[in-house]
């Protein structure tokens, strides 16, 4: 598991009300998370890696996994 994905389980863990491990597998709004905290979500990713993306850019991220891979590309 990469350090990224670690960051991102915390940010999760500490902000969204998941009864359950976060699958980096799936989309997050399939996790049953409303579309108001998925972007809420966003924002705290995009200032912990420092992005500087717009919130609407969430939706070119598929799965988490995905988010977890365009961070380390940028690497």
């Amino acid at each position: 598991m990469s350090s990224t994905e670690d960051r991102i389980r915390k940010i999760i863990k500490d902000n969204l009300d998941l009864d359950h491990e976060p699958n980096f597998d799936i989309g997050l709004g399939d996790t049953g998370v409303s579309s108001v905290d998925c972007i809420a979500f966003f924002k705290l990713v995009n200032e912990e890696f420092n992005l500087g993306l717009v919130a609407e850019a969430c939706r070119q991220f598929k799965t988490l996994r995905d988010l977890v891979s365009f961070i380390d590309a940028r690497g």
